[in-house]
């Protein structure tokens, strides 16, 4: 929450199927024992969602090991979205040090 009270909501796109599949990966029965080789144990459905769905929770270590497989970083998979309800303060460009504000 806002300082003013106003509450920000956080949104994001998630890639997983994306980047898959330019791995060549097109079944989420690929990623499954890859990633129980890296002491992740997910069931069929489990790793179903996390490819088709965009997850809500997500263990560090799921992502450090989709990470690994996927050889990519977390840009490639979670893709920020700006803020719905945040007001950002930015400079003037005339160097002038006026502060603008928009929403």
């Amino acid at each position: 929450m806002m300082a003013d009270g106003m509450t920000v909501e956080l949104d994001y796109r998630w890639h997983l199927r994306k980047v898959m599949a330019t791995r060549g990966m097109f079944a989420t029965t690929d990623l499954r024992p890859l990633l129980v080789e890296r002491g992740v144990a997910l069931s069929p459905s489990q790793v179903y969602r996390l490819v088709a769905e965009r997850p809500e929770r997500l263990s560090l270590r799921t992502l450090m090991a989709l990470l690994d497989i996927l050889e990519c970083t977390i840009t490639d998979l979670i893709e920020p979205l700006p803020a719905r309800g945040a007001r950002h303060i930015g400079k003037a460009v005339d160097g002038g040090g006026a502060g603008t504000e928009s929403s």
